[in-house]
């Protein structure tokens, strides 16, 4: 992938490189956050499901430290991937047949955190920067993955969840519903009475970056108690790309 200063982008090569991921992981969604899984390992300090096998892993490594450790990660998992999973992780949230039906060639994107010492800075940038190789080398048409809130309190999250409804609902061809047994309605509060101020504050920065590049978001949320989150799904399509955004995706990028 990219190297980039002191930082390199690239897929995990070896099983060690994944368990980097996995404790990153861990550091961020259970440590942090507070999150809880079936195959989480709490004694090795890794976070991991049955997927992991699946996804290819992109890693964020910092040259400028002893070992180059890992200090971002993002998992990826394209269409024909997803076959041998037997579906896409996000399936058991959302109801993916408007994308899978399209005959388009898609990308799920999940389990994206960078370390709590690199956030604010170019860590993400050059993320992104893998991705778009990674888009660019695959042919990708359609990302989407699921991105979170902290938290499960809906009500304290009426405000970014109306203005995400309101302002940035997915049109039908991309416009994925979360799955009818835990379906939660994101449109509480009415378009003229929202804060907008507030509720985009309230917004988590990937969330508004994924917007920036002129991302939607699938109608309804889905509370994961497990990861004690409330998670909307995120679509883009690299067609329909911001075009003040869109070098990130094109070979034409500055390096």
């Amino acid at each position: 992938m990219a190297r980039k200063s002191q930082f390199e982008t690239r897929l995990a090569r070896t099983p060690d490189e994944l368990r980097a991921a996995q404790a990153l992981r861990y550091r961020v969604f259970v440590t942090e956050l507070g999150g809880d899984g079936d195959m989480v390992d709490h004694k090795a300090g890794l976070e991991m499901d049955r997927f992991d096998p699946f996804f290819d892993h992109m890693l964020l490594l910092d040259h400028a430290r002893p070992d180059a450790p890992v200090v971002g990660v993002y998992r990826l998992l394209r269409g024909e991937q997803a076959q041998k999973a037997g579906q896409f992780y996000s399936e058991d949230e959302y109801d993916l047949t408007v994308l899978r039906e399209s005959g388009r060639s898609l990308l799920e994107l999940g389990r994206s955190c960078v370390d709590a010492d690199y956030r604010g800075g170019p860590a993400l940038f050059h993320l992104w920067n893998g991705l778009a190789d990674y888009v660019l080398d695959h042919g990708i048409e359609v990302m989407f993955g699921v991105a979170s809130f902290h938290g499960t309190d809906v009500q304290a999250l009426a405000q970014p969840l109306s203005y995400l409804h309101h302002r940035h609902l997915a049109p039908p061809d991309l416009r994925v519903r979360a799955q009818e047994a835990h379906f939660q309605p994101m449109d509480l509060i009415p378009d003229d009475q929202l804060d907008r101020k507030q509720a985009i504050m309230d917004i988590p920065q990937l969330i508004k970056a994924y917007l920036r590049l002129g991302g939607f978001v699938g109608e309804g949320a889905f509370i994961d108690h497990a990861f004690n989150t409330t998670d909307v799904c995120l679509i883009m399509d690299t067609e329909r790309l911001n075009a003040r955004q869109a070098n990130l995706y094109s070979k034409g990028r500055a390096a």
